[in-house]
């Protein structure tokens, strides 16, 4: 078991570490070793923390002997999408612009991972300001899917979901502003999870949309998720938008996972499109949560349709609000070339700034504009408003809703070169983030050329607990969530 470390959970490796079968620094090593060998195949991480965790494990390894207690996450490696500050450490958003800015303090998560002993192992790749479906923005680096590796690994959150998938860690953080956790998460077969909108502190993530934006866990099992979760879901006033409620005893929770009698909301009509291909997968997941003793009731949630229109409204207005710190002066790497004080705002943004996040700063701008504000941006928030309805109204006659968590399974890098068709990727994620609601991401198999297929599950508001509890009852019954990708067993 020594030479297989990667394939044990991450509450495996804690409770292996507490029994003394392992020390940290052991586990550390392990894993920091993974990642030198293998990740030159994936291209997951930006940044190695190999003293700094290294240090973190010989400390543990000495609170351990001493009879000290430890931590939830003790000797768990734990990797971070790098958009969420570590202090000292170099956050670049996978941007040109911020290759030379380094934290200055500690996101919440990342005291609130190393207070319960979690050891961090680095940053992960993503598109630039989390800003992508596939991770193909980021400027710094490429990441491929560990399943194909032709193919992208979804994003933004695409270099944590590829860690997790290749076994590189057992757990990491990502972002979800409109499913950037849950849509690489099911394109590269682990389990993603968005929690409720205020659930997890977002004080030291980089803003991309302040009123969408989430930091959630990624990891092989959904007792995994329910761990993270009860370490980083706690009230933070450093948070304006931090809920004031316990984080939750997901662990404790998740024994029961019986899903018996329960009732799971099916949104026939919104999917009226889908793909043969995957309405086959969808269909006998449903059968499956069936045979499990859960009853399936259509629920309506045709107004979604609007949903990608209204999100890429109000999420590019707040990037183009949020981004705009971003100048050369403060933040960011000043132009060379810039001679005067229009030239340094200029210039820097023109040579920091990759064209994706160009493009949806100029459209948020846009919107917000004068003569364009009642049209666009207003208008977008009424959707937004009945959106919500939309899902109040739902959850009056079911304990969850079910869909498909992506259209497709992982495409071939540069196989979408339309943008809308690209945006398209979000279509079933985006809901839960405009009406702030939890949902989680599931594996629910593979399609003939051994692409991960998976299910979304998503909650009404703070019922974050209670998600996680139906997703486990589907995990038992599959065999889907223990498959390691051919080249990383």
């Amino acid at each position: 078991m020594k030479n297989k470390l990667h394939i044990l959970s991450a509450k495996q490796l804690r409770d292996a570490f507490i029994e003394g079968s392992f020390s940290a620094q052991q586990i550390c090593c392990y894993f920091l070793d993974r990642i030198e060998k293998l990740d030159p195949q994936v291209g997951a991480f930006l940044a190695i923390y190999r003293e700094r965790s290294l240090e973190q494990a010989k400390n543990l390894d000495e609170k351990r002997n001493l009879g000290a207690p430890c931590g939830k996450l003790a000797a768990i490696p734990i990797a971070l999408k790098d958009n969420l500050h570590v202090e000292g450490e170099v956050t670049t958003c996978g941007s040109k612009f911020l290759t030379n800015y380094r934290a200055v303090f500690n996101a919440t998560v990342t005291n609130l991972i190393e207070e319960a002993d979690g050891i961090i192992i680095g940053k992960t790749n993503l598109d630039e300001f989390a800003m992508g479906s596939s991770t193909e923005h980021s400027a710094l680096r490429k990441t491929v899917n560990p399943w194909h590796s032709e193919c992208v690994p979804g994003g933004s959150s695409g270099g944590s979901a590829a860690a997790v998938a290749a076994r590189l860690c057992p757990i990491a953080l990502g972002t979800d502003t409109g499913g950037s956790i849950r849509q690489p998460a099911a394109f590269c077969g682990v389990v993603g999870m968005k929690p409720t909108y205020g659930r997890v502190s977002r004080y030291g993530l980089v803003a991309f949309g302040s009123s969408l934006d989430q930091i959630g866990p990624i990891a092989t099992t959904t007792e995994d998720i329910g761990l993270m979760m009860e370490v980083i879901g706690q009230h933070d006033p450093s948070d304006a938008t931090s809920l004031p409620i316990h984080g939750g005893d997901y662990i404790k929770e998740l024994v029961k996972s019986d899903i018996r009698g329960k009732k799971l909301g099916v949104p026939y009509n919104f999917l009226t499109n889908l793909a043969p291909e995957a309405r086959e997968n969808f269909d006998a997941s449903l059968k499956i949560f069936e045979n499990l003793g859960a009853k399936l009731v259509p629920v309506d949630l045709d107004i979604l349709k609007y949903s990608v229109a209204t999100y890429y409204i109000l999420a590019t207005a707040e990037a183009s609000t949020n981004l705009a710190r971003f100048d050369g002066i403060r933040y960011g790497i000043r132009s060379k070339n810039a001679k005067t004080l229009d030239e340094v705002y200029d210039y820097s943004r023109r040579d920091g700034f990759g064209w994706e996040v160009k493009k949806r700063i100029l459209l948020g701008t846009y919107v917000l504009s004068s003569g364009y504000q009642d049209a666009y941006y207003n208008r977008a928030t009424k959707v937004r408003v009945k959106i919500i309805d939309a899902f109040l109204k739902a959850f009056e006659g079911c304990e969850a809703i079910v869909s498909p968590t992506t259209p497709t399974p992982c495409f071939p890098r540069g196989a979408i070169q339309d943008p809308v068709q690209m945006y398209l990727q979000d279509l079933y994620t985006i809901g839960a983030n405009l009406a702030r609601l939890p949902a989680i991401s599931i594996p629910s198999g593979f399609n003939k050329e051994g692409k991960p297929w998976s299910v979304q599950m998503i909650g009404a508001s703070k019922e974050d607990v209670r998600i996680l509890e139906y997703a486990q009852a589907f995990e038992r019954a599959v065999p889907f969530f223990s498959s390691i990708p051919k080249g990383f067993e």
